[in-house]
C-alpha cells in the first residue's frame, strides 16, 4: 500500500500535456458506475469497466502485452470489488480514469475495515488472495476516508499500456 501519498479520489495529476485535472475529469477519460444494491455486481463492474476500456482503444488489443494489461485491470476490478463484497458491507461504486500514463480504479463501499495483504502470503491455499493481487499488479494502491463519514475508497493504479 502507498505510504508516500494519499491522493484524493479522482486526483490523478497533471496530463503530460500539462491540461491539468480539469481534462482527467472530462466524460471521454472517466466513467462512474453505482453499485449499491445492485446483483451481481462483480461481473457488472468488469463489463463496465470492460466496455470503458474498449471505448478508450485497450480494447481490441493488438499485441499480447496490451492483451495482458487489459486483462489485470478487469482482474484488480474483481478482486477490489469482491472485496467491498466480503468485507465492507458491499461496494457503493466503481470509479475508472485513466490519463495517457495510469489508468486508475476506485471502490467506495461502506466498510469500517482496512485492506491488507494477507501475510504472510500463502500461495497454495484458496481465498485471501486479493490484495496480494492487487499489490502486484498495479503501480500503487491506498484507502481514502474522508473524515467523518462512513466507508472508504479503495483505488488503486496500473500502468497504461504502451
Amino acid at each position: 500500500m502507498s505510504t508516500t501519498r494519499q491522493p484524493p479520489p479522482g486526483d490523478l495529476g497533471p496530463e503530460p500535456d500539462g491540461a491539468g485535472t480539469a481534462a482527467a475529469t472530462s466524460h471521454a477519460r472517466v466513467r462512474s458506475l453505482a453499485l449499491a444494491g445492485a446483483s451481481g455486481v462483480v461481473p457488472l463492474a468488469r463489463d463496465f469497466t470492460r466496455q470503458a476500456l474498449y471505448d478508450w482503444g485497450w480494447l481490441p488489443a493488438s499485441t499480447a502485452d496490451r492483451r495482458a494489461a487489459a486483462e489485470d485491470v478487469l482482474l484488480v476490478v474483481s478482486e477490489l470489488v469482491t472485496n467491498a463484497c466480503l468485507h465492507a458491507e458491499g461496494p457503493e461504486g466503481l470509479r475508472v480514469a485513466h490519463t495517457a500514463k495510469v489508468l486508475r480504479l476506485e471502490v467506495t463501499d461502506r466498510g469500517a475495515g482496512q485492506p491488507a495483504p494477507r501475510t504472510p502470503h500463502r500461495a497454495g491455499r484458496p481465498g485471501g488472495h486479493g490484495m496480494f493481487i492487487v499489490q502486484r499488479l498495479c503501480l500503487d494502491w491506498g484507502v481514502i476516508r474522508a473524515p467523518g463519514a462512513a466507508g472508504k475508497t479503495v483505488w488503486a493504479e496500473l500502468a497504461a499500456p504502451s
